[in-house]
């Protein structure tokens, strides 16, 4: 009899202890051991140094455990990565912004934003307008008011495509001092860099980028910039005035933030909205962000989530004023 309590016993406890053991391991800690992020672009672009700032960050702090790769997968403006993670799993993550929503709209891609998972919004920069140096253009409300009284006496530069935030940031701006944006003239470079030699040169008169992409040249006297499209002057940046500033009231931010497969599971998206959030209150991250001129812009996954879906109203308005939809 006490022979049959003991086993009993033994097969009671071994029972509670497998129990107990699975209630503690957590699924998506066990699904997530290694972590992929993929940037759909090239080494050093905005995608790029987004994923590896969060592979520093996720790992160094320990809030993810296990190794985290970057993969550059480069082609079709970011079609290539996300073709790619839309047939992974949770473990797999993608970088990406507005061009998510603007290749589709274009009719570039067939992939809209609504086949993947919303993980997060993480930061923004913001789009300037720049001229020469030597230009006899002193501010954007000079430059609106020349675009105003003929659309092409100034000529326009953008790099890499029409229909990019640096484009349409300048579009929303046109419209809202009254030029109609589908008369004004653009030229396409196909790099930051073309385009600055372009203005140099006086091949063109003024074009619109990202801060980042205009920093170097002005801080090397290549350029001028009128207009910052931030809700007030950047530290670093006092003499630049922001669009309200001059006239319009615009905010145009030129985000990046993350997505996953459609496969996840509502257990890996939590598990991916605590960790993230551990990543953007460290003072890493607030490094990262002043180190690339970068503003905080943290949206959770279900803020993501109507987040792209304003989004994607506004770029389809935007889109139809620069004429570039029909």
């Amino acid at each position: 009899m006490k022979k049959r309590n003991g086993w009993l016993i033994w097969l009671i406890c071994s029972l509670a202890s497998i129990m107990i053991g699975c209630s503690q391991e957590k699924p998506q800690d066990d699904q997530l051991k290694h972590i992929e992020l993929v940037a759909p672009n090239f080494a050093g672009g905005g995608w790029d140094l987004t994923a590896r700032s969060m592979q520093s960050i996720l790992s160094r702090e320990n809030i993810v455990k296990g190794p985290i790769t970057v993969t550059n997968k480069t082609g079709g403006g970011g079609e290539a990565g996300w073709k790619y993670v839309k047939q992974q799993n949770g473990n797999v993550l993608a970088m990406n912004s507005s061009l998510i929503i603007t290749n589709h709209l274009l009719g570039r891609s067939q992939l809209t934003y609504e086949e993947f998972t919303p993980i997060a919004t993480l930061a923004t920069e913001w789009e300037v307008v720049v001229v020469p140096q030597n230009s006899t253009i002193r501010s954007a409300e000079e430059l609106m008011r020349r675009l105003k009284e003929d659309a092409k006496t100034v000529k326009m530069g953008v790099s890499v495509k029409l229909g990019n935030d640096d484009h349409l940031s300048f579009v929303q701006a046109s419209k809202a001092f009254g030029i109609n944006p589908a008369e004004l003239e653009f030229f396409v470079y196909k790099n930051s860099d073309d385009l600055v030699d372009a203005l140099v040169n006086q091949d063109i008169g003024a074009a619109p980028m990202s801060f980042s992409e205009a920093e170097k040249h002005y801080k090397d006297g290549r350029v001028n910039i009128l207009v910052i499209s931030s809700d007030k002057r950047l530290e670093g940046l006092k003499e630049v005035p922001t669009w309200k500033e001059q006239g319009i009231d615009l905010v145009f931010q030129h985000w990046r933030g993350v997505m996953g497969p459609p496969s996840m599971t509502e257990e890996e998206v939590a598990y991916w909205d605590d960790a993230i959030y551990q990543m953007v209150v460290t003072d890493e991250w607030k490094e990262v962000l002043d180190t690339y001129s970068w503003s905080p812009f943290y949206k959770n996954s279900q803020q993501t989530k109507l987040f792209l879906k304003q989004q994607s109203k506004m770029y389809e308005e935007l889109m139809n004023d620069s004429g570039l939809k029909q």
